[in-house]
């Protein structure tokens, strides 16, 4: 099924149609140049793909909220957590006042929606865990099914990914302000009736 949607998708591509999900905000200009002072990891990530192109908040902002790109279950192969998008505020606001922000997601999977963005209340994200479906040799393999941020005010923020896994630790806390960049491993669509996991693991930046 994975193999049929991706040859839709290159044939739409080749006469010229242009496909794209909206989500709230808009991206910022890819940026992999920003100083950071500390690099979070959690060790329940898996090794399937590879790790895409860093990518930071424009200068002088900070991650404030996160959506995330799901697949939800069915009956074949199920990919879960596909990407994480970080949104950069300059200042911490609520989502009333959320219109003109900017993300960043470094590479992203083949399948599934964008969530709806979750905000803290007050400050910036600051620490994350992830959830992980460790894998089976012969059993649908997921890898990262969803996500949580604590926010530098004390809140806490939970992703609408999907169950399967468990969650591990909780990466460290950031040094500086707050989060501000963003790393995640990912794996290629594997062809028809080969498993898909899609992403695998993530690494966040902290600025100040």
């Amino acid at each position: 099924m994975h193999h049929f949607i991706s040859f839709a998708f290159t044939l739409l591509a080749f006469i010229g149609l242009h496909v794209s999900v909206q989500s709230t905000g808009r991206r910022s200009e890819r940026s992999i140049e920003r100083s950071f002072v500390s690099l979070l990891t959690v060790t329940n990530g898996l090794e399937g793909g590879s790790w895409g192109q860093r990518e930071f908040c424009p200068s002088g902002t900070y991650a404030a909220g996160f959506s995330l790109k799901v697949e939800e279950r069915r009956f074949s192969d199920n990919t879960a957590l596909n990407g994480i998008r970080l949104y950069c505020v300059i200042q911490t606001k609520d989502l009333l006042d959320s219109n003109d922000d900017t993300f960043v997601q470094s590479d992203v999977g083949s399948w599934g929606e964008w969530t709806e963005v979750k905000w803290c209340p007050s400050g910036f994200l600051t620490a994350f865990q992830l959830r992980v479906e460790s894998s089976h040799e012969f059993k649908d393999n997921t890898a990262a099914n969803n996500i949580r941020f604590n926010c530098s005010r004390g809140s806490l923020l939970q992703g609408d990914g999907t169950d399967r896994g468990e969650w591990g630790d909780w990466s460290p806390l950031c040094q500086g302000r707050g989060m501000c960049g963003i790393r995640t491993r990912v794996e290629e669509p594997q062809g028809y009736l080969r498993d898909d996991t899609a992403l695998n693991d993530v690494r966040m930046y902290c600025c100040d």
